[in-house]
């Protein structure tokens, strides 16, 4: 009970964090709005009431800002899901959701329609697939080599790769039209979420609803393989086919969130963090305080992405200025706070 007590204070925060992230995305911007006009739009929607706001300012909420900020959400909440699924199955707190090559494979699958003039659900579905691809290459390879840490070997496969689908991105951006195709490739890999419209959202839900709801319905056995693997074993928990549905599972949170968002790194190795500083380590509450404080996380990152300048920032860009000065204080530090 009083673990339970002591949880209360840490999702209270994340939800707060959600909560202004929320607020921050729909009232700021080029095109500043009241927060009694969006109460009043959102609440003539949800109840059918007639409101006196503006067409112009209801275009702006639902149309424009509403599904970026519920895109952002949904891949900030999935991102941190998987980096901290990657974390406990890894029993590594520096592995992030791209260590199988999730990201890698999606970058192929991306530059790969882009070059051939796909439209955009398309180049979306490939990057998607190029995702699954990976990480299935990844384990197929992890698993014919037999070994005593079968952990270390997927790591290591997912390295290598991760390192020649990097290549072959490199090799399609080479062949590329340098004056369309490079820079729409560029500017996708880089992450961003200014062109999300409504219909992007259906292709991006499924996968993560589905992934979600695997790694939380897990939540309680992902604590065991958290162990070495000798000691789950022990306990009766048959650690191959569990470690296959958490990988799937994660991966195809990754998968679709990189296919609808770009490359946006970080997400999924500082959340899990701070969500294991506010809720303790374990799954059963972590999971949930990931998932809602990375939704917080990148919507306030989002919002920033497109205030701070003229032109909007891409989201790997500043998640990578965060991430970077995390990373190193992590390392200075993780012997003391990994548990």
């Amino acid at each position: 009970m009083s673990s339970r007590r002591s949880a209360v204070p840490g999702f209270a925060i994340a939800v707060g964090v959600l909560i202004g992230g929320l607020l921050a995305a729909f009232t700021i911007g080029r095109y500043p709005v009241g927060l009694g006009d969006l109460i009043a739009v959102l609440a003539s929607k949800a109840f059918g009431h007639r409101t006196d706001i503006s067409p112009a300012i209801e275009s702006v909420i639902l149309q424009v800002r509403g599904p970026r900020v519920l895109a952002a959400v949904l891949v900030g909440a999935a991102l941190a899901l998987a980096g901290t699924a990657f974390q406990g199955l890894f029993r590594n707190p520096l592995v992030s959701p791209d260590i199988l090559g999730a990201s890698s494979g999606a970058a192929l699958g991306a530059v790969v329609g882009i070059y051939l003039s796909f439209g955009v659900l398309a180049i979306q579905a490939v990057a998607f697939v190029g995702g699954l691809i990976a990480v299935a290459a990844v384990y197929i390879i992890g698993s014919a080599v037999r070994s005593r840490d079968p952990i270390l070997v997927l790591v290591l496969t997912g390295v290598v790769v991760g390192s020649l689908f990097g290549a072959g991105v490199g090799l399609v951006k080479y062949l590329a039209d340098p004056y369309n195709q490079l820079p729409a490739m560029t500017f996708w890999l880089l992450g961003s979420l200014s062109a999300t419209t409504a219909p992007d959202l259906i292709p991006l839900f499924g996968p993560i609803a589905i992934g979600a709801i695997v790694l939380i319905a897990l939540r309680w056995r992902m604590n065991v393989m958290s162990l070495p693997e000798e000691e789950a074993r022990a306990l009766g928990v048959a650690t191959g086919p569990l470690r296959i549905a958490i990988v799937a599972a994660a991966t195809l949170v990754t998968s679709a969130s990189v296919a609808a968002a770009g490359i946006i790194g970080w997400v999924g190795l500082v959340v899990p963090h701070l969500s294991r500083s506010l809720v303790g380590p374990d799954f059963a509450r972590l999971l949930p305080a990931a998932a809602i404080l990375g939704g917080g996380y990148l919507l306030l990152i989002d919002t920033l992405a497109r205030t701070l300048a003229q032109v909007e920032i891409p989201l790997g860009i500043l998640t990578a200025v965060i991430g970077t000065p995390f990373f190193i204080w992590l390392l200075a530090s993780v012997q003391k706070t990994w548990s």
